[in-house]
């Protein structure tokens, strides 16, 4: 049974930058997606960047593009999300969720069937 564990949320001030990490594991397949959803109370879950295991492509939503970026450790199974020049409307709980079932790596949330339990981000103006 594959599991996901997010870590690396925090405070931090607007302008600021987090990393976050989701160490992935219990699966074999190298061909899968893997992406960030966050969500901010009283809001729907959304999706924040996907990444293709196997051939690297991302996806990334609008309202983060270049301002963050997402990547994966192949040895350790372990997805990232580098957060840079975070804005208040940032804040929200950040999940890790991961789908292998192949296909396209879309950001909407009944793509993806693993999920982690969360990591809170918290930026101030």
């Amino acid at each position: 049974q594959p599991q996901l564990g997010e870590s690396g949320g925090g405070s931090v001030q607007a302008g600021g930058s987090l990393k976050l990490s989701c160490a992935a594991s219990g699966f074999t397949s190298s061909n899968y997606c893997m992406a960030w959803f966050r969500q901010a109370p009283g809001k729907e879950r959304e999706g924040v960047a996907t990444f293709r295991a196997g051939g690297g492509s991302t996806i990334y939503a609008d309202s983060v593009k270049g301002r963050f970026t997402i990547s994966q450790d192949n040895a350790s199974n372990t997805l990232y999300l580098q957060m840079n020049s975070l804005k208040p409307e940032d804040n929200g709980m950040y999940y890790c969720a991961a789908d292998f079932r192949g296909g396209y790596c879309d950001t909407s949330t009944s793509r993806y069937v693993y999920w982690g339990q969360g990591t809170q981000v918290t930026v101030s103006s």
